[in-house]
């Protein structure tokens, strides 16, 4: 296809496609499928070889969220039967770490509901990220904390994050219609907070709400604008309890066709295959490795992921590493519409980990 030349050859470039092209993508058929991943292929490969960053969330406090972000387990009204607990003592989420760490993750996010962070949770944070350097003094730690206030992101960064998360999720013209409590102008702000305080930016999207295919463009576009580090990319859950419970929009060949063209619009960027994946990838995840070149590992904030075990033999199954702790993640140049099927039983809460007396996935 000249279509998927022409991204090849720009993805090669670090070249932005035309809109036009980023929807020609996801309007690929059947047929064409296999084509388009081995063409996002080509790109992954130049930049990223044939390694996979691991990655491992720990929820540092769960639930009870203000916000009313619909497509969240843990929104202001959510009736979903997540857990719910206050902040982890950092000696709890060093030890929650340390299980990702030992199953291979070289990155560990740490994560909490809420608007945003209040100074004294900042200290909060800073003291754990301490008691995991203390044990594991090379892994990289990303903090997901919400709407950063001021001077918030330059003392994360002095308390030893590398990273900060704050995911855009949709396009500017529908972010109203998933959540009322905040602006789509605040995610902006606070990913431009981040990478002004030297915080490696993450910042990516939720796939699967019922937006269409110009609004996946828009969010993707409004991303490589940002230029963040990391472009996780994530596909609904659809809890029970929350107002996207019904939203069952994805079919695999949807989302490897979403994973694709982000790849197409973000070449060098570390494009993470992140939640949802095992709902709606199902058995087509390993062909997703040839797009993305990272993962979490084990469970979601919320929801359980599959075994870590799993996660690792299928990576070696299709052929791919495990990136060590040593390999620098970024190029060099960087390191400085399918069918309706509603699946409710794919979903699983997290009974395990961080939070609970049981020990985690990794």
């Amino acid at each position: 296809m000249d279509l998927l030349n022409t991204l090849v050859d720009k993805g090669l470039r670090r070249e932005l496609p035309t809109r036009e092209e980023a929807l020609a993508v996801l309007a690929t058929s059947d047929d064409q499928l296999l084509d388009v991943v081995a063409a996002a292929g080509k790109v992954r490969r130049q930049w990223f070889g044939r390694r996979v960053k691991l990655n491992y969330l720990v929820n540092l406090k769960s639930g009870l969220c203000p916000e009313d972000c619909s497509y969240c387990s843990q929104r202001l009204g959510s009736k979903a039967g997540i857990l719910k607990y206050t902040w982890l003592k950092p000696g709890e989420a060093a030890d929650a770490a340390g299980a990702g760490v030992a199953g291979g993750a070289k990155r560990v996010c740490l994560v909490a509901s809420g608007r945003g962070p209040t100074d004294r949770d900042v200290d909060r944070v800073a003291e754990t990220i301490a008691a995991i350097r203390e044990r594991h003094a090379d892994v990289e730690v990303c903090a997901c904390l919400g709407l950063l206030g001021d001077g918030q992101a330059e003392r994360l960064k002095a308390a030893g994050a590398d990273a900060y998360n704050h995911n855009l999720n949709t396009s500017e013209a529908t972010y109203a219609d998933i959540c009322t409590t905040h602006e789509f102008a605040d995610r902006v702000s606070t990913v431009k907070e981040a990478q002004a305080a030297g915080l490696s930016a993450c910042s990516g999207l939720i796939a699967g709400m019922g937006e269409s295919d110009e609004d996946l463009v828009d969010v993707v576009f409004a991303l490589r604008a940002l230029d963040p580090d990391s472009v996780p990319v994530n596909f609904l859950i659809p809890f029970e309890g929350t107002p996207l419970a019904g939203e069952w929009n994805l079919t695999p060949r949807r989302a490897l066709r979403i994973l694709a063209m982000v790849r197409f619009v973000c070449p060098d960027a570390e494009v993470r295959l992140s939640g949802g994946r095992e709902i709606h990838l199902r058995s087509l995840q390993p062909l997703a490795l040839h797009v993305v070149n990272s993962v979490f590992l084990g469970d979601y904030l919320t929801s359980e992921g599959q075994a870590g075990q799993a996660d690792l033999d299928m990576i070696a199954d299709a052929g791919f590493e495990v990136e060590g702790a040593g390999t620098t993640t970024l190029p060099e140049h960087r390191a400085g519409g399918g069918e309706r099927v509603e699946r409710t039983d794919l979903v699983t809460v997290r009974r395990r980990g961080a939070g609970t007396e049981l020990p985690p996935n990794a």
